[in-house]
C-alpha cells in the first residue's frame, strides 16, 4: 500500500497584494483541504498509478478527520483520478495517451468558451490575478519549476472557471483538469518543453487579464494545439 508524502508549499510568484484579496474569500473546508492535497500527490505521482490507498492512511498523512478524506476520494472519484473498490481500497487509476487525446477534443471546446467568456466577466480584481499568474508563469518559465508550474496551473483554470460565470460548463471542465495535469507530469520529463507550456499559459492570462476575447480563445486554441501534440508525442515513447 503507497504512503502519502505531503509536499511543503512554495511560492508561486502571487504578490503580496494579490494574496491579501484572496484572504478575503472563504476559507476552504476540510474537505477542500483533503482534495487539494490528495489530488496534488496524485497529480505529481507521489501517489502513481495502481497504488491502492485507503482513507486511514490518508488521514494520518494529511492530518485530516476520515469524512473530509472520504469525501475528497469520492469527488477523485468523480474526476477518473481514482476509483473506489468496496471493501478493499482506492485504486489510483490508469494514465492512457489515447484517452488523454479524448479529453483534449472536449477541453478545446470548453477552454475556448471559458477563456473568452472570463475575458469579458471578470471582476477588476480577478484581471489582476490574472495578471499575477503570468507574471508567475513566466517565473517558472525561467526557472524551469515544475511544481510552481503545476500549481500556476491549477490556480489559472480555477480562476478561469470563476471568471467565466457559467456553473455548467464548470462542471464539465472539473472533471477534466486533473487528469490534464498528471498526464502532463508523468510526460514533460520526456516529451514537454516546460517553458513554452508555461510561456503560452502566461499569453493566455494575459489575454484574460486585458479583456480581449478573441485573443483569449486564440492563444487557448495555441495552447491545446501544444497539449496535442505533446500528447501525440508520448504514444511513441
Amino acid at each position: 500500500m503507497a504512503r502519502a508524502k505531503t509536499m511543503p508549499l512554495r511560492r508561486s510568484g502571487v504578490s503580496r497584494k494579490t494574496a491579501r484579496a484572496r484572504s478575503v474569500q472563504p476559507v476552504e473546508t476540510l474537505t477542500e483541504q483533503a482534495y487539494r492535497a490528495i489530488e496534488e500527490q496524485i497529480v505529481t505521482l507521489r501517489l502513481r498509478p495502481g497504488d491502492i490507498l485507503s482513507e486511514q492512511m490518508l488521514s494520518t498523512a494529511f492530518k485530516v478527520g476520515r469524512t473530509p478524506v472520504r469525501e475528497a476520494l469520492q469527488r477523485l472519484a468523480r474526476e477518473g483520478l481514482v476509483t473506489i473498490l468496496p471493501r478493499k481500497g482506492i485504486l489510483v487509476s490508469d494514465i492512457n495517451p489515447r484517452n488523454q487525446l479524448l479529453v483534449l477534443e472536449v477541453r478545446r471546446e470548453l477552454e475556448r468558451l471559458l477563456s473568452r467568456m472570463s475575458a469579458e466577466r471578470a471582476s477588476t480584481e480577478q484581471r489582476e490575478q490574472f495578471g499575477e499568474i503570468a507574471r508567475g508563469m513566466d517565473l517558472a518559465a525561467k526557472a524551469n519549476d515544475d511544481i510552481s508550474f503545476m500549481r500556476l496551473d491549477r490556480e489559472l483554470n480555477q480562476l478561469i472557471i470563476e471568471a467565466a460565470h457559467n456553473d455548467y460548463a464548470a462542471r464539465a471542465m472539473k472533471l477534466l483538469q486533473g487528469l490534464s495535469r498528471r498526464f502532463w507530469y508523468m510526460h514533460y520529463r520526456e516529451a514537454a518543453d516546460l517553458p513554452l507550456c508555461a510561456r503560452l499559459h502566461a499569453t493566455q492570462a494575459r489575454a484574460i487579464a486585458k479583456g480581449d476575447g478573441r485573443l483569449a480563445a486564440k492563444s487557448c486554441d495555441d495552447l491545446i494545439d501544444y497539449t496535442e501534440n505533446f500528447t501525440r508525442a508520448t504514444v511513441s515513447l
